[in-house]
């Protein structure tokens, strides 16, 4: 297929949802590109014994309320965008069929983290979760709580840099939006303590050998982002590199920023795991939208 530059957004009348909306819209604006709102309905399996057939009526009915869905969700996403184009599409069956399908001609597919279907306490839900493992193109999650706000609406677009294959894919799809918004980008590489051995037991590690590590790896950021940046001149890329746990590392550069970029998984993921321990956990604890990228190979 060929992909189109649009950006998907999935609605379903959450509070997830309606923020996903308000961030999509933002992103569309910025990006002067169309906005498309997907829905889906499907019968509940309970309310029929298997083999029966539901009333057409009931069908209408559901279709009628998606409808009216969708209707309110052009509604926030013209209070973010008054001049957006706004399209929609509503199917009948599966909503993760659908967003895939979607995925394979879209610029992004931004969703919240969990729908009216989800359960409370699960942050991250089963469409969501689907979809960020399985999608053709960048997949945003927007929770409940990552509202877009006067502090974030101009913030950096933060970049996860471990230089595994699919971390090199997620920095230049990083710096991708940081143009496109006219952000700044924070690029941060972490390490932890055990990753560097002392030459003996109960070494400890100098002062003068942090910092010498910390050369190093400061030259091994600059030589892998100097390339994009040439290719995008006018963003302004600040480099983090910091001794912490990932995660962690991650969250607090994110603090006020308007998106973070993690690869679906970097050098601890194993062939064939479509989402990792750290953008599992980010998915759960990022202060702000957060964009999973995979490389179509794995």
């Amino acid at each position: 297929m060929t992909q189109e530059d649009i950006v998907v957004v999935a609605v379903d009348g959450s509070p997830a949802s309606d923020n996903a909306v308000r961030w999509a819209a933002n992103t569309a604006m910025k990006r002067n590109i169309p906005l498309r709102l997907a829905a889906a309905y499907s019968m509940p399996q309970f309310l029929y014994a298997e083999g029966m057939v539901p009333p057409q009526e009931v069908f209408d009915e559901l279709q009628r309320e998606t409808l009216q869905t969708v209707d309110r969700a052009r509604e926030i996403a013209l209070e973010v965008a008054p001049d957006l184009h706004i399209g929609h599409a509503v199917a009948e069956g599966s909503a993760i069929d659908m967003l895939l399908e979607m995925s394979k001609e879209s610029t992004m597919v931004v969703m919240g983290s969990r729908g009216l279907s989800g359960i409370s306490g699960m942050v991250l839900g089963s469409v969501s979760g689907a979809v960020v493992s399985h999608a053709s193109c960048p997949v945003v999650v927007v929770r409940e709580d990552n509202a877009v706000t006067e502090a974030n609406k101009y913030g950096p677009v933060v970049v996860g840099v471990d230089g595994s294959e699919v971390s090199r894919r997620a920095t230049e799809v990083a710096f991708e939006e940081a143009a496109a918004r006219g952000a700044e980008l924070h690029a941060v590489h972490t390490w932890v303590d055990t990753q560097i051995q002392g030459p003996g037991a109960g070494y400890a590690v100098s002062e003068d050998h942090w910092k010498a590590v910390r050369a190093e790896k400061d030259e091994l950021l600059s030589s892998y982002l100097n390339e994009l940046s040439e290719q995008y001149p006018d963003v302004v890329v600040k480099k983090v590199i910091t001794r912490d746990r990932p995660v962690r590392a991650l969250a607090a550069a994110a603090q006020g920023a308007q998106l973070l970029v993690t690869g679906s998984h970097g050098r601890g993921g194993f062939k064939g795991m479509l989402l990792g321990s750290t953008s599992r956990a980010l998915l759960q604890e990022a202060p702000c939208p957060m964009m999973v990228v995979r490389t179509q190979d794995l």
